[in-house]
């Protein structure tokens, strides 16, 4: 949330008020405070280790309160933990603040359901497998309220539209959380038995093996990141005059996946897809990418090599799926007159149609070393008037659509050495069909 915007600062405080309101009936209730103070300090330590040593927050213990606490007893367990955890960035008390909050809420809401369902008396008799019953109404609780404020904080902090900053968050976080209830169930069972507290930290164990697994998982996706910023950097030295295309192609394709309604997944394979559709520019030698004037036949034709280069130098990395067949395919055309392979319409891999608009569209836009970048609108106008012969008009169309939503900032990617250069007027013929550098 850097520079956070101000409706986006009001909606925080409104969710810390109503936390606050959560912890009113504090003082007449009636519950073993060591018991809160020991599930806070066991929470915040946790958090700690989860987030240093692992990823992502640790919900068992917060379950476990809800479980075993009344609601506002239970809302305070999170507070220590999320008010003093470590922020690299942002603003450290609106973030913590927000997050101290919002954890507060869903544990209360949590406590509240599995209080009237009368999941207290099941816990303490462990009255299986009825007592399975108000704790997963619990779970869904606890996940429906994150849901909700954290789909509120994207819709305001970052402008997304409602529907999309909603989409698909409950479906996405009701799996981990389910399991992660399950543990804080086991908790408050084996806490309320014979053994006591001490029994109840035994869960943790397994919880911390099946944490370190997924930490795993993050360092692999991590290692993903960084082969793939590597090969663009190395493709951005080599051409200097498209420094950040690559990054600007992923974005425009990351914007048009979401507005066809694709799932997360795909969109985020859709941004490697942009990324990396240039690689095989490593393969064409420097003196052609860096060239001022036209290309010759001779030129275009070794150019033309760099989609296939791009796909030989990605296609042992299985992560990345169908971004492969963007490599390789994003200068085809529906008229079939593009290459490597001259497919027509539907032969064409979707990825690849994708990747076809947003290229163009960062190119026109872009200032080049032989010509200056064209406003969005007449880029638009341009992909329109292409479309069904060049480009796929439902793309297209989704573009126009994206940035009539969020707006465009092209940025110039030659060095600011080249300012100097004397750039001639735009020719009137198409510039997409010919941008065989962008």
């Amino acid at each position: 949330m850097e520079a956070t915007p101000a409706r986006a600062r009001a909606y925080v405080l409104c969710v810390v008020l109503a936390a606050l309101w959560c912890l009113l009936p504090l003082p007449a209730v009636h519950t073993p405070w060591w018991a809160v103070a020991l599930l806070a300090a066991l929470y915040a330590g946790c958090e700690q280790v989860a987030r240093r040593r692992f990823a992502g927050t640790f919900y068992p213990v917060l379950l476990a309160a809800a479980f075993l606490l009344p609601p506002p007893a239970a809302a305070l367990v999170p507070l220590p933990g999320a008010l003093f955890s470590r922020v690299e960035k942002g603003s450290p008390w609106l973030r913590r603040g927000w997050r101290a909050a919002q954890l507060a809420l869903g544990v209360w809401a949590a406590a509240r359901v599995h209080w009237v369902l009368g999941g207290r008396n099941a816990v303490v008799a462990s009255d299986f497998p009825y007592a399975l019953v108000p704790a997963l109404a619990a779970v869904l609780a606890f996940c429906l309220v994150l849901t909700v404020l954290d789909g509120g904080i994207l819709a305001l902090a970052e402008r997304m539209p409602v529907r999309r900053a909603w989409r698909g968050l409950f479906l996405r976080s009701l799996a981990p959380i389910g399991v992660h209830g399950l543990a804080g169930l086991m908790m408050a069972v084996l806490w309320r038995s014979p053994y006591g507290p001490v029994a109840a930290l035994l869960v943790l164990l397994p919880m911390g093996v099946s944490w370190w697994v997924f930490a795993q998982y993050h360092r692999e996706r991590a290692a993903h990141q960084a082969t793939i910023r590597a090969l663009v950097q190395a493709v951005d030295i080599k051409d200097g005059y498209t420094r950040g295309h690559s990054e600007r192609v992923g974005q425009a394709s990351m914007m048009i996946a979401r507005e066809l309604g694709m799932d997360d997944s795909r969109v985020e394979v859709l941004r490697f897809a942009g990324i990396l559709h240039d690689v095989g520019k490593l393969g064409v030698p420097t003196r052609l990418l860096r060239k001022d004037g036209p290309l010759t036949p001779e030129e275009r034709r070794v150019i033309e090599l760099h989609p296939e280069y791009g796909h030989e130098m990605v296609r042992g990395i299985g992560f990345l799926g169908e971004a492969r067949a963007a490599v390789l395919h994003h200068h085809e055309r529906l008229d079939g007159s593009g290459y490597p392979y001259g497919l027509l319409g539907s032969q064409i891999p979707e990825s690849a149609r994708v990747v076809a608009v947003a290229d163009a569209f960062d190119a026109m836009t872009s200032t080049r070393s032989y010509r200056r970048a064209r406003p969005v609108s007449v880029a638009l106008e341009e992909l329109s008037r292409c479309a069904g012969s060049q480009f796929d008009p439902l793309m297209v169309t989704a573009l126009v659509r994206a940035l009539g939503r969020c707006g465009w900032h092209p940025s110039v990617t030659a060095d600011e050495v080249q300012s100097s250069i004397v750039f001639p007027p735009s020719p009137p013929s198409p510039p997409v069909s010919s941008a065989l550098r962008g």
